[in-house]
């Protein structure tokens, strides 16, 4: 059986499109506070898990060794928009571990900010590696392979030490064992792992209260977490849902998008974690459920999770989107 329908799109009053997928909202425990859908089908969680992905660089020592501070430790969990200030932010980061642009091993894409990539084609240059969203999360595996003296050439291979620790890590906060089979290549070439929304919650759940970890590697948990809200706007982009949440609700979210329809976070105060992936990779569908479930727990974002209305190109309102009752009651049942 499918996972159910948690938004659909409306013109003339009847439904035109719908998304389909699956939430998880846990405590550190796995105790599954809310749930719709398959919550445990293993999926590729992308980007969403950079928080936990660059828990090394300060476990490691690496980040204090090199002198990261909120900006840094910020742009190390984004998918940037590749604007000047985070293209320098990452250029400063490397640096500092003795490198520059040329040990990147993301690839190279245009900047997801619109004004960016404008001013890029106007001045006749071409993109960068540094303009990659994942430069930052690259370009702290590099900083930790410098500081261990490691093999920089390869550091995004997935039997490179910076690779296994890293799976170390995911395995030790999902309490599952990720080998071969459920490991595939992101789209900036580190390896990403397929986990259950159920046990993604849980990992952030863990990262956002501390609970059940040592007291290191909650201090690293915290102090992520804390640049984050420092520096929201690294960590994604103006105008992005999960920089404007974290600006708007410093401390009481904290959330990362990811490719194809995925989003992952915590609300600390409440202990709780929260994974979702939308069936279709949709990202206005996951915009929209991560908005509704934010908005549940903190409602002073009032505007966020509300229908939207559609417009065409005259400005005319032909219809909206908005969250189905399945997933309304779902989340009813969390306030």
């Amino acid at each position: 059986m499918g996972n159910p329908i948690l938004v659909e799109l409306t013109r003339a009053h009847r439904r035109e499109s719908v998304h389909c997928g699956a939430l998880a909202v846990a405590r550190a425990n796995r105790e599954l506070v809310g749930a719709l859908g398959n919550v445990e089908q293993p999926i590729f969680a992308r980007s969403a898990i950079k928080p936990l992905q660059a828990l090394p660089l300060l476990e490691t020592g690496a980040a204090d060794r090199f002198g990261f501070g909120a900006r840094e430790l910020a742009i190390a969990c984004a998918s940037h928009s590749g604007t000047p200030e985070h293209t320098q932010t990452v250029t400063n980061m490397l640096m500092r571990a003795g490198l520059d642009a040329s040990a990147l091993g993301c690839g190279t894409q245009e900047p997801l900010d619109v004004s960016a990539s404008r001013a890029l084609i106007r001045a006749g240059l071409a993109p960068t590696p540094l303009n990659h969203n994942c430069s930052g999360k690259h370009a702290g595996m590099l900083a930790t392979a410098a500081h261990k003296a490691e093999a920089i050439e390869s550091y995004w291979a997935p039997d490179h030490p910076v690779q296994m620790r890293i799976l170390r890590t995911l395995e030790e906060l999902t309490d599952r064992q990720l080998g071969g089979n459920v490991r595939g290549i992101d789209g900036c070439s580190v390896p990403n792992w397929a986990v259950p929304l159920a046990d993604l919650a849980r990992a952030f759940a863990r990262f956002g209260t501390g609970e059940g970890l040592k007291h290191p590697r909650w201090q690293a948990c915290r102090r992520l977490a804390e640049a984050c809200w420092a520096e929201p706007r690294l960590v994604a982009g103006q105008g992005r849902l999960d920089s404007e949440a974290m600006h708007r609700l410093s401390g009481k979210v904290l959330i990362k998008a990811g490719a194809e329809g995925v989003y992952c976070g915590a609300f600390p105060a409440a202990g709780l974690g929260f994974a979702l992936k939308i069936d279709d990779g949709g990202k206005r569908a996951a915009d929209l459920v991560a908005g509704s479930l934010v908005r549940q727990f903190c409602p002073e974002a009032k505007e966020l999770g509300l229908a939207k209305p559609l417009e065409n190109f005259r400005g005319l309102t032909v219809g909206e989107i908005r969250p189905t009752d399945a997933l309304k009651r779902v989340l009813d049942t969390l306030g």
